[in-house]
């Protein structure tokens, strides 16, 4: 068993309350570590620690002294890799394949923003006002506070980390309370890097230590991973202060295979889109709408993958499917499972949880496809977060462009299709923040990622992610030292 310390200031530290928690390994159901469950008092000395570096030695370091120090941080968490994604396998259930993978595309990340933060610049204004100079700076928005979900841990962080570092932010982060370990091994690195104390601080906790860091005066923004239902929360503690929110929420993705497509590289991209992340990810393709001309061919071959999946230890190479992430998350996709059949959808594979002996004390669910589901049934409109598929038929691209969009969501979308007109001209009238193109899970630190509708607030990665953790000042100067009637608007 390992006990873990917060990362407030530089050091590790417990909480002052003395109150600690479990992280159970969803794979064997044993408690493998415990964490220090931090007080409203705890988050306060971890929000004055950033405050006093933010107004210290982090805000006189020029782009290139942030940069350089992100360089670093690149290279360690190429170093340690491993560690990293073995820490989240264990208490997340995800693939160690997965995990590993995410890791080593961390540093690109960092290197990415180094050097958006070597060549940031303002942007000189012509104003009809022939006699003043107009400029503007792009300066730090201050303490960002985020909380990140519990199914990609590092890379959610990242993905608010590498811009807010870039931009000249400190920041205070709350992993979630199933998946903390990674996030302070990456604090090590952090300090290992050479970063000033202050600059990165990691509470640990559920909700109340969630609570009580969005709705703390000291924030200057929040940046949050997670649900819809919890973003709706967190924006409401955060208005209280005004405080800037960025939300990447839920998603309920159409995954749209035409009758034109190659139907081996589409049906590959429908298992990547639900089964790849054991479905517990937002972008999850778990709408796949399939043309009736090739619906039995689909349904059928999707079902044999799904059933032919190798269900098992994360750790092990060979697997392709781990647990679910704790206990309450499995309830409810069984729960999602029992909703479909008794809507009348078509169970064509898996809908059980696995009864392997092998696989008794983990939370294991089968790969499950569900044909002939109606747009407005619950398994087709809920965001259920595991490996459950539904197949919806459709006819004509005004249909099914319909159909994907009569959803709460808009967080990710794909088609499948050889018709280079078709593609685009569905790309463009779909509801969603990305669409791919015949692929599916596609990620990149220079390429923007957000929602829309229920999806979130702003967007994370690109140049767009780093514009969000800074203030446009406007600098006004006058020229011609002539006085001006003080009543009438410049």
């Amino acid at each position: 068993m390992s006990a873990f310390d917060m990362f407030i200031d530089g050091e590790s530290v417990s909480s002052v309350t003395s109150v600690r928690f479990d992280s159970i390994d969803p794979y064997n159901g044993e408690t493998w570590a415990t964490f220090p469950e931090a007080s409203a008092a705890d988050v306060d000395r971890a929000v004055t620690a950033a405050q006093r570096a933010y107004e210290g030695p982090w805000r006189q370091t020029t782009g290139a002294e942030r940069a350089a120090l992100m360089r670093r941080l690149a290279d360690l968490i190429a170093e340690n890799t491993e560690q990293l994604a073995l820490a989240d396998t264990i208490e997340n259930g995800k693939l160690l394949r997965e995990m590993r993978g995410q890791a080593e595309s961390l540093p690109s990340y960092y290197t990415y923003f180094a050097g958006l933060a070597e060549t940031s610049r303002g942007a000189s204004i012509i104003p009809e006002k022939s006699n003043f100079l107009v400029y503007t700076r792009n300066e730090p928005v201050g303490v960002v506070a985020a909380i990140t979900a519990w199914n990609s841990p590092l890379i959610l962080l990242t993905w608010k980390l590498a811009p807010a570092l870039a931009a000249g932010c400190t920041f205070v982060v709350k992993p979630s309370e199933h998946v903390s370990a990674s996030t302070l091994l990456l604090a090590e690195l952090v300090k290992a890097a050479g970063f000033p104390d202050g600059v990165f601080n990691v509470v640990t906790g559920a909700g109340e230590t969630g609570k009580a860091l969005v709705s703390h005066p000291g924030i200057n923004k929040v940046a949050f991973t997670g649900s819809t239902a919890t973003g709706q929360h967190v924006m409401k503690a955060a208005a209280d202060n005004l405080t800037r929110v960025t939300l990447e929420l839920g998603g309920k993705s159409p995954n749209i295979i035409f009758d034109d497509a190659d139907l081996e590289s589409a049906v590959n991209g429908a298992v990547s889109g639900i089964f790849a992340a054991g479905g517990q990810t937002c972008m999850a393709g778990s709408r796949l709408f399939v043309h009736r001309g090739i619906l039995g061919e689909v349904s059928s071959t999707l079902a044999k993958r799904a059933r032919d999946l190798i269900i098992g230890d994360p750790v092990l190479d060979e697997t392709e499917l781990g647990p679910l992430a704790f206990e309450a998350q499995l309830h409810k996709v069984m729960g999602y499972i029992e909703a479909g059949t008794g809507e009348g959808a078509e169970l064509l594979a898996g809908g059980r949880r696995s009864d392997r002996e092998d696989l008794r004390r983990g939370l294991f669910v089968e790969p499950t496809v569900f044909g002939n589901v109606r747009n407005g049934q619950k398994i087709a409109q809920e965001e259920i977060f595991g490996p459950v598929a539904s197949i919806i038929p459709f006819e004509t691209e005004d249909e099914v462009v319909t159909l994907a969009n009569d959803i709460p969501y808009g967080l990710a979308s794909a088609v499948w299709t050889n018709d280079i007109r078709r593609a685009h001209r569905i790309a463009a009238r779909l509801e969603a923040g990305t669409v791919w193109i015949n692929a599916y899970r596609t990620v990149s630190p220079a390429v923007p990622l957000g929602g829309f509708k229920a999806s979130g607030i702003g967007r994370e990665n690109g140049y767009e992610a780093m514009a969000s953790y800074t203030e446009t000042k406007a600098v006004w100067t006058e020229l011609s030292g002539v006085s001006r009637d003080p009543f009438r608007l410049g």
